[in-house]
């Protein structure tokens, strides 16, 4: 059965791939610029793995970019549980 990827991961993957082409830059010397081994990207960029956020940071550095430009497709949707508490009625 095929490993299901994490669809974080692939989102962050996509952006990483779409960063770095436009940048220039080769998996390789994306790498060595952000002090990761090389086949880190690689499984960065298919969303094989989950960076940490240090990684996330070493990257957009060394991209020249704000680490947000890598996550900037994903969203947090809250939740809807409430919690009870105290309500206040108009008193007209």
């Amino acid at each position: 059965m095929p490993e299901q990827r994490n669809p974080i991961a692939v989102q962050f993957g996509r952006s990483l791939l779409r960063v770095r082409k436009q940048a220039g830059h080769s998996q390789e010397a994306l790498a060595v610029m952000a002090s990761l081994h090389r086949t880190e990207i690689g499984l960065l960029e298919r969303g094989e793995r989950m960076p940490r956020i240090d990684t996330a940071i070493k990257l957009a550095s060394a991209l020249g970019i704000e680490a947000d430009e890598l996550v900037k497709d994903i969203e947090w949707m809250p939740g809807s549980v409430e919690r009870g508490g105290f309500t206040v009625g108009d008193k007209a």
